[in-house]
């Protein structure tokens, strides 16, 4: 990644009136989920961006049990940068509101549905958005209905992991059969799609707003964790590539995708471009990477906003009140 992409956590000042209605700011990170190192570089990250904004932060690693980490807090609000299960999934998310204190993104079930991609999908497709045709697959004897109703090549998916875990494009019955049983293993429901062969997208949205898209492109198969987090040849386009008035449609369906899972603060919408020219979407992160290699950090600068107003602002929605 060339130095342009770098976070860039100078020059910004916070409103010191909204820097003291924080009080007391815990970032959690790590966990014991899949994603536990990813989690750990965006913890940091958005710490060290924290603190320097002027904000009271301290660091809390989540492992074991995550009802310990409210028996005592020593802190007055929360800014989640856990990743995958545990963290992403409402778990957390239900053990601070039952608690009474405040945390940062989408609350129980919009956190619960969208790390779930197989029943993001149903709703999806329920709205009347445009996703990839799908299966849920539970058993290796259900490979040949499967086939018969979906197009090779697939998307073969643990439906609860995130970072790209888990994710295998297979185009024959063999291949079909062995990245189920693969994705099994991480998660017994397993999500299979047809895949996409074209552009991909990603739109990051901040407080009801669509950041400007990045085009994705990698030499790997597909934008897989390894070109996410780890390759410094994963290429990233801003402006992405789409004519003016089809960034924006692809904004506006971003946005659609997160309103109807019922998501709010911050977020990451995934979209593939088909030869035709048309969209579909892939999921729904409620707690994407905040890592050097990140997407909304990326999307923010383009936007004009530095990494430390962005932790900032994602974090002042935590001084509003939520619903129940």
């Amino acid at each position: 990644m060339s130095d342009s992409n770098r976070m860039d956590t100078q020059g910004y000042q916070a409103d010191p009136q909204i820097l003291k209605a924080f009080g007391r700011v815990a970032v959690f990170m790590g966990g014991d989920s899949a994603e536990r190192e990813v989690s750990l570089k965006s913890g940091q990250a958005v710490l060290s961006a924290l603190l320097s904004a002027g904000v009271d932060a301290y660091p809390v690693d989540v492992r074991g049990c995550l009802l310990k980490t409210v028996e005592d807090p020593q802190f007055d609000r929360v800014f989640i940068a856990l990743h995958g299960r545990g963290g992403e999934d409402g778990t957390i998310q239900a053990i601070l509101s039952q608690a009474g204190i405040p945390y940062t993104g989408s609350e129980l079930l919009a956190s619960a549905l969208a790390m779930d991609k197989l029943r993001t999908k149903y709703v999806f497709e329920g709205c009347g958005l445009p996703t990839p045709a799908f299966r849920a697959m539970g058993a290796v004897d259900e490979a040949d209905s499967i086939l018969q109703a979906l197009n090779l090549p697939l998307s073969v998916k643990p439906s609860r992991e995130g970072s790209s875990i888990g994710i295998r494009k297979v185009a024959s019955r063999q291949e079909l059969i062995e990245a189920y049983e693969a994705a099994a293993v991480l998660d017994p429901l397993v999500l299979v799609e047809e895949w996409v062969e074209g552009p991909e997208f990603t739109v990051s949205l901040l407080q009801n707003q669509a950041l400007p898209a990045i085009g994705l492109s990698t030499d790997h198969v597909f934008y897989d964790y390894d070109a996410k987090y780890l390759a410094d040849d994963t290429r990233y386009q801003i402006p992405c590539g789409l004519a003016p008035d089809r960034e924006l449609e692809l904004q506006h369906l971003a946005l659609d995708a997160f309103r109807v899972l019922g998501c709010r603060t911050w977020g990451r919408v995934d979209i593939m471009q088909d030869s035709k020219g048309d969209f579909w979407l892939l999921e729904v992160n409620t707690v994407p990477g905040m890592t050097d290699h990140s997407l909304v950090p990326m999307s923010a600068k383009a936007a004009g906003i530095s990494f430390e107003e962005l932790v900032v602002r994602i974090l002042t929605d935590t001084l509003e009140e939520r619903d129940a």
